[in-house]
């Protein structure tokens, strides 16, 4: 049995099925992503939506779905589904479907009469190329197939409406057609295996609606441009291959490149490879630079996220030289800043204040997997130059007090990873001492000198650094751990901010912390009570002032809940690492435990990975970008780590 499969009732009931969606990339940046039932329920879905170099790298949605009908005895079954304005749907294709499995490749099953058709959808890696491949498993009369495809040309945040200023003309390819509607967009190529014939018949179709936007309170109605239909017959046992790709294709390499491509897959025949197949899907290859977006389907490459999900991203699934791919690239970037100044590069955010840090923990992350010596072989001068730029203030928003804790300014703009603003203004206006700065800076000294071990040119600077950690030690236990028994989230003055917030997990999640072990326990047992759901941990108590637990409504009434309720489960791996610091094997059961409400999570809203926040309070629904690449790297690093204390 298919560890991911959805039968006919479920597919049937599209209160069940239209919040379950299918995300693929192409690890270049582009992705198909739609419900399970194939109808778009949000603008950014589409069934090829690539980045554009000439237009900032943003995602388009070029082809945004392509219907398919069954034709017998002149009788034609539509197998769409959309939703049309005052929530109408039709055609209702998805009555005919007898079963999805997305184990390999997401393939649905249908049923029409005597008729089962399969399709099945793949994208071709480092290529902005879709391939559907229809199979007729059994007919008992000449079938024909009409495929329909529904044009976006537009930013995949934005809408399109009818409007005169596209190109109608669809000029013909080798079988197939092209389609060109706006200037500056590349032509998009619409080819099959088998030779079609091509009807054209443009029209504008009005009125799709998305009802994900339409929760969302932003504008979710559109109109598409289809330019006509194919219609090609097929037999019994044979399989009809459509692309839609930016480039020509010979239509008889079709099918070996569909082979070819299915061979490479990951099959999600367990909750591991589920969470494996969903962080690769994260990784973008540009020429010889590799990087990780944030998420999908409207994430983009950020160094904070960069540097949290890259441990769980490469080395939880042994992807060793990924991780230096990935660490080359952002760290060149890090260096470029460090010396220049200059944060204008591909990565996005490098100059915000914990990014130096993370990279750090990251590195850290890498020794621990990998041996002390071959970190220090290779890395040793990247955390020397880290320190040393830390210490020495050269950061514009970094600053050492005399006890060598760390303060920035967040009064004006977010700088830690609670970065919800309104009108530029954080929501949650962390500023001065932060509780995990201190906690990544007090590691990153502790590792820094252990990792400068041996080598005499860095025998004093790794004396200072011990020394420092060692006078920051009190300063930090003075400074945030309060007589209840927690940690502040922040020092600002004379104020300390009492919100019972997860960033003191962080503080000891870390391997080398300023806390003793009794203090340790005494935070996580606050953590435990007051932070922990089936789906991580909340950003804020439900005791403490300001709790909004449902990421939902107006965009204003999201941001102002995003840090203040809702759960992420990127902090499992900061909460599973603390907990078996305190109370070591015995505490394995326990995560382990934790963990099958994430596993849980593997049929429900993007299938086979993980959203980005989920509500604090129950059903625990999961909300905002659906596959997220810290939450689902820290949810494998915690397993990594569980698979070796029990071996």
């Amino acid at each position: 049995m298919s560890y991911l499969k959805f039968d006919k009732n479920l597919m049937i009931n599209l209160e069940q099925s239209l919040p379950k969606e299918m995300l693929r990339t192409n690890q270049s940046g582009a992705y198909h992503c739609m419900s399970v039932v194939d109808s778009n329920t949000r603008k950014q879905h589409g069934l090829l939506v690539i980045p554009i170099p000439e237009f900032g790298n943003t995602s388009h949605v070029m082809l945004s779905s392509l219907d398919v009908t069954v034709i017998q005895h002149g009788a034609p079954f539509n197998l769409g589904l959309h939703r049309y304005q005052g929530g109408v749907y039709s055609p209702n294709g998805h009555k005919y479907i007898r079963e999805f499995d997305c184990e390999s490749v997401p393939r649905t099953t249908y049923r029409v009469g005597g008729v089962i058709l399969t399709k099945e959808k793949i994208f071709i890696s480092h290529e902005n190329r879709i391939l559907i491949r229809y199979t007729l498993v059994e007919a008992h009369s000449p079938t024909t197939l009409r495929l329909r495809p529904h044009l976006a040309f537009r930013e995949a945040n934005a809408l399109v409406q009818e409007n005169d200023q596209i190109n109608t003309e669809c000029p013909p390819c080798e079988n197939g057609v092209s389609a060109l509607l706006y200037p500056g967009y590349p032509r998009l190529y619409m080819q099959l295996n088998h030779k079609p014939e091509w009807h054209y018949e443009p029209n504008w179709y009005k009125g799709f609606e998305y009802v994900k936007d339409m929760e969302r309170g932003v504008p979710y109605v559109e109109d598409l441009w289809v330019p006509g239909y194919f219609e090609v017959p097929i037999k019994k046992g044979e399989s009809i291959i459509f692309s839609a790709g930016v480039s020509e294709v010979s239509p008889r390499s079709l099918a070996k490149m569909y082979e070819k491509e299915i061979a490479t897959r990951t099959c999600r025949t367990s909750f591991f490879n589920c969470l494996k197949n969903a962080v690769k899907q994260c990784y973008i290859k540009e020429e010889d630079r590799m990087y990780l977006i944030s998420g999908f389907p409207w994430g983009k490459i950020l160094a904070r996220n960069t540097f949290m999900a890259l441990p769980g991203a490469t080395i939880a699934i042994d992807h060793r030289d990924d991780f230096h791919a990935i660490m080359q690239t952002a760290s060149d970037e890090l260096n470029h800043f460090m010396v220049s100044g200059d944060a204008t590069g591909r990565i996005q955010g490098m100059d915000l204040p914990d990014i130096p840090l993370w990279a750090v923990w990251a590195l850290q992350q890498y020794a621990k997997a990998y041996g002390m010596d071959e970190a220090r072989e290779r890395y040793v001068e990247l955390v020397d130059s880290i320190i040393t730029y830390i210490r020495e203030q050269h950061h514009p928003n970094l600053y050492i007090n005399e006890d060598g804790l760390l303060s920035t300014d967040g009064s004006v703009t977010p700088v830690s990873w609670m970065n919800a603003a309104i009108d530029g203004r954080p929501v949650v206006p962390r500023t001065g001492f932060l509780v995990e700065f201190n906690a990544l800076w007090y590691n990153a000294l502790v590792f820094a000198s252990k990792l400068a071990e041996g080598i005499p040119s860095l025998e004093e600077k790794a004396a200072s650094w011990t020394a420092l950690a060692e006078r920051m030690k009190p300063a930090f236990i003075s400074m945030f751990l309060n007589d209840y028994g927690y940690l502040y989230d922040y020092v600002n003055g004379s104020y300390a901010d009492p919100s019972v917030r997860p960033n003191m997990a962080v503080a000891i999640g870390m391997d080398y912390s300023p806390l003793d072990r009794r203090q340790r326990k005494g935070v996580l047992d606050v953590v435990t009570r007051e932070l922990l759901t089936p789906k991580g941990l909340r950003t804020l108590s439900p005791k403490s002032y300001g709790y909004r637990p449902f990421y939902q409504g107006s965009p204003y009434d999201r941001e102002m809940a995003l840090h203040n309720g809702p759960a992420r489960p990127w902090l499992m791996g900061f909460y599973s690492d603390a907990y078996l610091k305190v109370f070591g094997l015995s505490g394995v059961s326990y995560i382990d435990r934790m963990l099958i409400g994430f596993e849980d999570e593997m049929s429900r809203g993007c299938i086979g990975s993980l959203s980005q926040l989920y509500d604090g309070n129950p059903p625990f629904s999961g909300r905002g970008a659906i596959s997220h690449v810290t939450n689902v790297a820290e949810v494998l690093r915690t397993l990594r780590t569980l698979k070796k204390i029990s071996v």
